[in-house]
């Protein structure tokens, strides 16, 4: 029987509904994550990365469907965020992207619960909700901190890491607050989109009070930027000239003790060019020495008090140590020194609190020891315990230096408790050498502008090769140790004049002195917003069967 002529065709998108439209918008989510993150200059798109999850859960796919769309789609994102991580382990790789996309993409699962039942409710609910689901990215975050050993790369908040305009919040309420401004701006820029596209027409009856409570947040945010940074110039007073040493020592020979001649070399040529800019603190970077400065051969100590000596100037550097408790027991720790250049290293160090996972020690190991280490450091670290900062004797005098070492700028817990222990400044001391010259430099950076921010104290960061800088107070990124050809991998040395400002000197900020409130606030925000919603089912889904079905309204039906 030949096909009626007067049938209606239907649309190749209608024919192929069960697939386009997990296509269109699996590709978009990473797309827009991808390029949201550093080393791109686009956090703007930060603000949209959710939209097409949060418009698709309006029109209530179904939910096996939505969330192996979601789940793979952040997998496969923040499997390439993290593809610096192939310079060292390829499974590492493929195993954390997968876990951190879950990890983060467990959220849209309440998104596509929450989404559809915002419809044809009061605007206090759906206000709540918005909020609701901006808590609960928040709590999800925040266990990224601790869970699993914790690996908190890149929050949501670090993609604004160079826009002080909505950075300014973390004073108050940690870079969690950034974060939930961003996702209910994304939730607002979704409800306005139904609103226009499920709802028709535009104008004063169509508003949106999503979009108009997501414009106030950044609004409060702008205004606490002109509060805070406004005429700071006055307020400035200089704190300390610091001179970045960059040896710029492969990862690949690092602990080669064939190598070691060569890696004192360029330590004595870099240290020495610092030392004639005329610095009051000379800052090396993590592990900087090939045996350790303490535990170890007594000569390595005497190494690095004559270079203190010949430039005549204080050196706060990352070395290892070894300590004997006990008979045929070693613990080594991963530590940072003063050296005075009169009295010579001094007794009292920092050594790292949050060790790497595979890399400085193997997590429950009984269990999991044949996965091994990424990264050829022998036996495991023992953590410190201590959060009190290093002294560093300076001409303009003594500042406390809170140390944070490698990845430890991650962890706002750490910065909070160096600064609530005295800390003037922050230092990182790092070696993102390990993963070549990707985006890992600049992504962990982020974190130190985060920092810097939530404790209102500058940070100093001396990278081995890569992203050495100062970052004052505000997030502003003052300084940054470039060659001629404006690259930060080289081997050298720099000088940067800090400065600091004089209304937070000995002050701290409501973050530090109150610490993760706000996680507690999104958390209550997340229930109250789940429970409001949970009262009685939006109107129009009351004859939809919710694993299945899919209403079919307004002038997208049949697409979804």
């Amino acid at each position: 029987m030949s096909p009626d002529p007067y049938e209606p065709v239907a649309a190749p998108w209608e024919r192929h509904s069960r697939w386009v439209a997990p296509a269109v918008v699996g590709f978009l989510t990473v797309v827009l994550l991808v390029v949201s993150f550093p080393p791109l200059h686009t956090p703007e798109f930060a603000y949209a990365c959710m939209v097409p999850g949060l418009f698709w859960a309006y029109l209530r796919p179904n939910l096996r469907v939505y969330a192996w769309t979601l789940l793979v789609a952040q997998a496969i994102g923040w499997t390439i965020a993290l593809s610096w991580l192939h310079p060292v382990t390829w499974v590492g790789l493929f195993l954390l992207g997968p876990i951190v996309g879950a990890w983060t993409g467990t959220w849209y699962l309440a998104a596509w619960w929450t989404m559809p039942r915002m419809v044809g409710r009061r605007t206090s609910v759906r206000l709540l909700a918005m909020l609701g689901l901006a808590g609960a990215w928040v709590v999800i975050e925040w266990s990224r901190t601790w869970l699993l050993g914790g690996f908190p790369w890149m929050p949501l908040a670090a993609t604004q890491w160079e826009r002080l305009s909505v950075l300014q919040v973390a004073a108050y309420t940690g870079a969690g607050g950034v974060s939930f401004v961003i996702v209910a701006t994304n939730v607002a820029f979704a409800a306005y989109a139904h609103r226009l596209l499920r709802e028709g027409g535009v104008g004063l009856g169509r508003r949106s009070q999503e979009f108009l409570l997501a414009m106030f947040l950044l609004l409060v945010c702008l205004s606490l930027m002109i509060q805070e940074t406004t005429h700071r110039a006055r307020y400035t007073v200089p704190f300390a000239n610091v001179a970045f040493v960059q040896p710029d020592i492969p990862a690949t020979v690092k602990w080669d003790p064939a190598k070691a001649p060569e890696i004192f070399q360029a330590l004595i040529k870099t240290t020495e060019a610092a030392g004639k800019l005329g610095p009051d603190v000379i800052l090396w970077p993590e592990s900087t020495t090939p045996y350790p400065l303490l535990g170890g051969d007594p000569s390595m100590a005497r190494f690095v008090e004559q270079l203190s000596a010949k430039t005549k100037a204080p050196m706060l550097v990352g070395a290892d140590a070894i300590e004997r408790p006990s008979a045929g027991k070693e613990n080594y720790f991963n530590a940072a020194f003063v050296v005075d250049p009169q009295l010579g290293v001094q007794t009292a160090y920092y050594a790292k609190r949050r060790l790497v996972q595979f890399g400085e020690y193997i997590p429950l190991r009984p269990l999991l020891g044949w996965i091994g280490k990424f990264v050829p450091l022998g036996d495991d670290f023992t953590p410190g315990d201590d959060s009190m900062p290093l002294i560093v004797p300076m001409s303009r005098g003594a500042a406390a230096f809170g140390v944070l070492i490698c990845y430890e700028d991650l962890f706002p817990k750490l910065a909070r408790e160096e600064v609530l222990s005295g800390a003037d400044a922050l230092v990182v001391v790092t070696n993102d050498a390990w993963y070549g010259e990707g985006a890992a430099a600049y992504q962990h950076a982020a974190h130190s502008v985060l920092r810097a921010v939530e404790t209102r104290r500058p940070v100093l960061r001396c990278g081995n090769a890569g992203w050495s800088g100062w970052i004052d107070e505000f997030g502003s990124i003052r300084w940054v140790q470039k060659d001629e050809s404006g690259s930060v991998y080289f081997r050298g040395a720099s000088l940067a004049r800090v400065t600091r400002d004089q209304r937070w000197i000995g002050r701290n900020s409501f973050y530090v002195d109150h610490g993760d409130w706000f996680v507690a606030v999104s958390a209550a925000l997340a229930a109250l917003g789940a429970m409001l919603l949970g009262t009685e089912p939006p109107k129009e889904l009351e004859s939809a069967k919710e694993t299945d079905e899919i209403p079919q309204i307004g002038p997208l039906r049949g697409l979804f």
